[in-house]
Order: C-alpha cells, then structure tokens, then sequence
C-alpha cells in the first residue's frame, strides 16, 4: 500500500486565516491517522503578495498549533527544495512546460497588455475573467522560434481543447464534469519566468509523491484544470478533498474584518491554541458520536476524513469561548497563573495574593481578558447603587442591610483572623444566633466589600484577600452609603 504524503502549502501572505490553518490540520490528521509524512511546502511564487516575516508567522502558527510537519524547509526528507522561489531556479517548471509545448498540450503566447486588452471577457464568480482566443497557438515553428531569440516578453499557456469534457473526482463531491469550451487557457509560466500556483502546485504534488491533497472549496472550479494537466503528462492524480466554505454567524465568508478570521488574532483575544485547533478540527467534520472536546493525540486517532461535511460550516464566536473556557478549567494552576499574571497585573497593582485570585477567576471565564472586569473591584471599590443592597431570594432590603452591617462593623473590627475559614465561621455563627439565614447576612457583606452584584468568590473570600483594614473601610463606606439613602 502507498504511503499517504500530504502537504501544507501556504503562501507567505500575512497572518494565518482560520481556513488555511483548518486546510493544514485535516491534511495533518489524514497523514497521521493513516501512519504517513505531512509535509510543509512555502509557494512565494506570487512575489507582489509576499510580506516580509510571514514565513516565521507560518512556522511559529504551526508550531503553536502542535502540527509538526515530518519535511519542509527546515527538514530535508529528500524531496527539497521545499521554497518554490528556490525550486524555481532549479528549471523544473520550465522543464516540464517545455515537455508541455512538445506534447502540443502547452503553447508559447507573445500578446501584448494591447492586445489581450481588446478581448472579450466572461464575470465567472463575480471576477471579470479574460478569455484567451488561442491566437498564439497558430503561430508557426519559425514564428515562434524568432520571436524566442529576439528576446520577445512570453508566458505559456495550457492548450485545451475547445470540444469535449473533462472529468475530475473528488472524495467528497464524487465525478465532476465540465465542458472544455468552458475552460480558459490558463497561463503555466508568467512573463517574469515565475510559474503560476496552479501549474507549480501540480508539478510539486507529483514530484513530490503527494498523494492527498487537501483544500477549500473554492478550487473546486479550477480542479479540471488540475485534471487536464495530470493527464497531458500521463501522471496519476492524487486524491482530491475539497473543504466547505467556513462562514462568519451571518453565513457571510470569513473576512478579515470580523477581527477573529486569523489564528493570531485569537490568541491575542486570550484563546488557548489547544481550544483554537480542536475547535477548527469540528468546523466541516464530526466524530462518529457527539464528543466536541478531543486533544491533537485523539483527533489523529478518530479523524476519518469521509466524516468530513459538504455544507459550509459556520464560525461561531460563542462556541468556540465556551470550548476555550471549558480547556482553562481543565488547565493546571501552575499553567493557569502563568497565562492569567499579566491580566491580573494589569488591574492589580496594591499587594495582593494573586495566586489566590487568579483561583477564584479561573473556572468563571472563557477567555483570559475576562479576568480584567471581574477582579477591577479588588484595586478599587467602584460607586455602586444602594439598591444592590435588595435581593428578593435572600430576603434583604437596604434597611434590613443597614442593620446587619451595622452590627458587624465592631465585630470586623474585633476580630483578628481574617482567614476565609475563621470569618466565615465568623457569619454563620451570627446568623445561626440571630436566627438569620446565612444568605441575609453574607449578601449585604459581599456587596459591601465588593460594590458589584457578580462576583468570582463569597463574601468571606473576598475579605481574607482584601484584609481587615481594607475590609472595615468598606464595610463602613456600605453603613454611610445606605444611611444617605435612607435620609434621602
């Protein structure tokens, strides 16, 4: 049986798009579920978008993601160059557009920007597309030959026929068959030399034995293209997977502009990688049950790529944050504290247990810049409305509140351990003495301590962190907010 080779090739472009990053995760998977290489391949054929540091982005985002690639630039497995600049130079693409031209399945085209100008042109997928009319391709052996030694601007095209169809399969889409007439001449070399992604894609696929090739949708139309060059060689085709369209909650595609669209952008919104790839693995494929948390290990071993969907898959922002606040849960706390510091840092500057904070916040958020709104209280008490004071289930009112706090306050100020244990053994003694439940005391105490109405810890915690001086003050800063509300 044929080893199963896949391949990543990204273009240095940018940022990683959550497409191209699901792209590399399924073709990871397929080569790893079946014991086969994965391999990473740069395509900075197209030199006007090349961005300067988005290869290092490339490696750092897979790395990040936990997908190794087994060959690529910085691996060698006998199949480099891995960079199609430097493959480039080594003539293989004019090699085999050359061997093209001698099958009569490629032809040398001399037109000019003028002329190309004046053709006619078809909108194919909302693109304004030329359409070539094959008038270099009946230019004579001398034609050509002359115009070649004057040093005449060329690219290559692909000849196809103008009759007949051509067919390409898909696993997931099945035979695809399409008019010739309807396909256009496609350029093969451009005027600088450089091949197009099309032709270099399918030149590197075969002499690279990649044997699955992995992508978006989108291609699906171009694929006879593909198909018409594996045959004019006499290569066999690899199989083909084409991903569905991932959209944004509006079943728009995923843009840039909707601010979570690369992979970078999500880490910086405070995700876990972890959370990110195991979330992208469900965006167009299911397991065979309803499971939706798996590590990398475990999506290698259930990753059938026949599970994979057709319909397009929607991004959805919401789910994904539960996802990644159900991995923070699951994180050790040493881990934990290493990512929450710097967010708790940026509020907290007096001297507090943050070990102890960052416990209390780590099941209560979904990602890491929650912290942020949920322990603001602990450097500053914010103005609160006397009204918080009320609350129907644990039967208290601003009165009712008053009274209780005002027979604490000389108690908080007695009392010299100011652990969580001692203070709330403190107030459920007094409750239990005054006949109260426990909720009618400790609900005035947090809102006072807290001036919020959600808080990340009980009363009692809040105060151990907080202490006795800074507990007392606020304590009483509660007893004179709610007297001038009762004046008023």
């Amino acid at each position: 049986m044929t080893k199963i080779r896949t391949r990543f090739a990204p273009s240095p472009t940018g940022r990683m798009h959550v497409g191209n990053l699901r792209s590399a995760l399924y073709e990871f998977l397929i080569a790893k579920h079946a014991g086969g290489d994965f391999m990473l391949r740069i395509e900075d054929t197209d030199q006007e978008r090349f961005v300067e540091g988005a290869v290092d982005i490339i490696y750092d985002t897979l790395a990040k993601a936990g997908i190794t690639h087994d060959e690529g630039p910085d691996k060698d497995g006998g199949y480099g160059p891995y960079v199609q600049s430097e493959r480039m130079k080594t003539g293989i693409y004019m090699k085999y557009a050359k061997e093209l031209i001698e099958k009569g399945e490629a032809y040398y085209c001399f037109c000019d920007k003028e002329r190309l100008s004046t053709l006619k042109t078809e909108v194919v997928e909302g693109k304004e597309i030329m359409i070539y009319d094959k008038h270099c391709l009946h230019l004579g052996k001398e034609e050509v030959e002359k115009n070649l030694a004057e040093g005449k601007p060329f690219v290559i095209r692909q000849n196809i026929p103008m009759e007949g169809t051509t067919t390409f399969h898909d696993e997931l889409y099945g035979d695809i068959t399409v008019e010739n007439a309807e396909l256009d001449d496609m350029i093969l070399i451009k005027s600088d030399g450089y091949p197009t992604y099309n032709f270099a894609n399918v030149v590197d696929d075969h002499t690279m034995n990649i044997t699955h090739v992995v992508r978006g949708n989108e291609y699906l139309s171009s694929s006879p293209k593909y198909q018409r060059l594996y045959d004019a060689f006499g290569w066999k085709s690899p199989v083909y997977i084409h991903l569905p369209l991932i959209t944004d909650e509006n079943h728009k595609k995923l843009s840039k502009r909707s601010g979570h669209s690369s992979f970078e952008d999500l880490l910086e919104q405070g995700f876990l990688p972890e959370a990110v790839v195991n979330y992208i693995a469900l965006l167009g494929w299911s397991p065979e049950d309803n499971r939706e948390i798996f590590s990398l290990d475990e999506l290698i071993k259930e990753f059938d790529y026949h599970r994979i969907n057709k319909s397009p898959s929607v991004f959805d922002y919401m789910k994904l944050k539960w996802m990644n606040g159900e991995y923070i849960k699951a994180m050790a706390d040493e881990a934990f504290y290493t990512m929450a510091e710097p967010y708790l840092k940026s509020v907290i500057k007096k001297d507090l247990d943050l070990h102890k904070i960052a416990a209390m916040v780590k099941t209560r958020i979904e990602v890491f810049p929650d912290i942020c709104d949920l322990i603001d209280f602990f450097e500053t008490l914010p103005e609160y409305d006397p009204e918080m004071y009320t609350h129907k289930k644990m039967k208290t009112n601003k009165e009712t509140s008053l009274a209780v706090l005002q027979e604490l306050c000389p108690v908080f100020e007695q009392q010299e351990d100011y652990s969580n244990d001692a203070l709330y053994q403190l107030l459920t003694t007094f409750a239990a003495e005054h006949e109260y439940k426990n909720g009618y005391v400790l609900w005035p105490v947090r809102t006072a301590v807290s001036g919020k109405q959600m808080t990340p810890a009980g009363a009692t915690e809040i105060m151990e962190i907080l202490g006795k001086e800074e507990s007392i003050n606020r304590i009483k800063k509660g007893i004179e907010l709610l007297q001038n509300a009762a004046a008023k």
